[in-house]
């Protein structure tokens, strides 16, 4: 006969110690702090509690997450500022939010690394027809996220 498992019964003040590790350990949105509370078998009341006591502590905070998740996205990954947005719109957080973390991308480390992108993809680039080859280029880098306009534009120039 297998042994039954004892559901462990989380109290509060056990729930909010490890919620709050969670949050310590990197920055979280409210939804990955809510998933991970319903994880443990806390109730809607109890997390919406203890979301708003972590707000509260600063342990949660979705300005600094999305400032923090923005800068890093495009200097690790070269994410463009479309893909950020797409990003952090899908994890939930506010329009004001995303605008702050976008803030934390100067215009010109995007340029340049939108060159540096466009550079490396060109010398990789097996297209001999100019057209397509420039088509190739571009549909790399707005996947990426970056917005088509600006693209072009430095597409253009890059081979003017």
């Amino acid at each position: 006969m297998p042994l039954l498992k004892k559901e462990k019964v989380l109290t509060k003040k056990s729930l909010l110690l490890k919620v709050s590790s969670f949050c310590a350990y990197q920055e979280r949105t409210q939804d990955e702090v809510r998933n991970r509370l319903y994880s443990y078998g806390a109730d809607e009341d109890l997390t919406e509690e203890l979301i708003a006591e972590l707000i509260t502590e600063n342990f949660i905070n979705e300005e600094r997450f999305a400032k923090t998740y923005a800068g890093s996205k495009f200097r690790l990954k070269k994410w463009g500022r479309n893909r950020i947005v797409k990003e952090l719109e899908n994890k939930g957080i506010s329009p004001y939010c995303i605008k702050k973390g976008l803030e934390e991308i100067d215009a010109n480390d995007y340029t340049r690394t939108l060159k540096a992108l466009l550079d490396k993809k060109d010398e990789e680039e097996k297209e001999v027809n100019l057209y397509k080859r420039k088509y190739k280029l571009s549909l790399y880098v707005i996947r990426k996220g970056y917005e088509p306009e600006l693209v072009w534009d430095v597409i253009n120039e890059l081979f003017s």
